[in-house]
């Protein structure tokens, strides 16, 4: 199984996962154009993929689902909340490409399992995903105000995650947003900071786990550096050196990480 986070953050997010037979696109909130731009950074064809993953209906999840899905017949699966939240939103899909992936439930697609979680994010019912293949583990989780123990449950002890950590409580506290946006961010339905963000890691993470990825940093209250050095030092408090049991890795709005197999 490989991966590249393609796109990460409050303008656009993408995650491409590949097996020997199968291969996802999760989310596809970049313009079709912009899409393909990063298909040809990662040397792969969008035309085989087997479909995409959506995790919710935000536009910086889904706004290149309908013309991707048009333009490559690919078969696009969500939640029945989440196709009724975003139908209008993305466009005519074809009948025979929507597929209802409903939450808590595993689908199976050769040797490739993808398992579906909810989350705590103000969508219509938010779910990431989990990807299991000979016995190697893959967990995507972002969009989520914070984890809780049943969500620690199902994403313990994987190969590598894509991990939520959104801002700086500080730089948000002090920056130009609304307050109204602020106290959303802030919430049990918005988003994971840094430190939050590092202890969730410090209580899923396993003799398993090598690769942890820094996603959804927003580009207004959080800086990759500090996002880093907030993580590291918050795991050390608790025990966890970085760079002994795993290593981090930072994810971009524009340059997909390097395809890595686990």
């Amino acid at each position: 199984m490989q991966f590249s986070v393609l796109a990460s953050g409050s303008t656009g997010n993408a995650i491409f996962v590949e097996t020997e037979d199968h291969s996802f696109l999760v989310d596809a909130g970049l313009s079709g154009k912009q899409m393909e731009a990063l298909f040809q950074k990662i040397d792969r064809d969008m035309g085989n993929l087997s479909g995409i993953l959506v995790t919710h209906e935000h536009s910086d999840h889904i706004k290149g689902v309908g013309v991707l899905a048009r333009k490559y017949k690919l078969p696009v699966y969500a939640n029945e909340k989440t196709w009724s939240a975003m139908d209008s939103l993305i466009g005519q899909v074809p009948v025979e490409q929507k597929f209802t992936f409903s939450m808590e439930t595993v689908k199976s697609f050769g040797s490739l399992e993808i398992e579906s979680f909810g989350v705590s994010h103000d969508a219509a019912d938010p779910m990431f995903y989990v990807f299991h293949q000979n016995e190697k583990k893959l967990v995507l989780i972002t969009d989520t105000g914070y984890v809780s123990d049943r969500m620690k449950g199902l994403i313990s002890n994987a190969d590598a995650y894509v991990f939520e950590s959104n801002h700086d409580v500080q730089m948000l506290r002090m920056g130009r947003y609304p307050w109204s946006i602020k106290r959303r961010i802030l919430s049990d339905v918005g988003h994971v900071s840094n430190e939050d963000a590092a202890i969730a890691m410090s209580e899923v993470a396993g003799d398993r786990t090598k690769r942890i990825y820094l996603a959804h940093l927003s580009q207004d209250n959080n800086m990759k550096e500090l996002a880093r050095m907030s993580v590291s030092q918050t795991l050390e408090s608790r025990g966890i050196i970085v760079g002994e049991q795993f290593e981090l890795y930072d994810t971009d709005p524009k340059t997909p990480t390097v395809l890595t197999a686990i």
